[in-house]
């Protein structure tokens, strides 16, 4: 995504809300990607915005306030080498 932001969203949900909490996520569309993981986390989320400024927004204004998730960890994508099985060239 050319001049946009692509980022890994970690996210630590209490246990009882990950559905409720994936059914959430699922419905932001800058979300391009949600999985339910094994590990540290449960869910990592694959954002695309326009701006780091556009993911700050969205993080504290709609993934922070829903209810039941416990933690983030944000991983900003800085250099995408290889997507969708093709090396992606300069």
């Amino acid at each position: 995504m050319p001049g946009g932001v692509l980022v890994i969203l970690d996210v630590n949900v209490k246990s009882q809300e990950l559905e409720r909490v994936a059914e959430a996520l699922e419905k932001l569309p800058q979300v391009s990607d949600l999985y339910e993981v094994t590990g540290e986390y449960d869910l990592v989320a694959v954002i695309e915005t326009d701006s780091i400024m556009s993911f700050r927004n969205l993080l504290k204004d709609k993934v922070l306030s829903i209810k039941g998730i416990s933690g983030t960890n944000t991983l900003v994508i800085i250099h995408t080498h290889k997507r969708t099985g093709k090396t992606v060239a300069e």
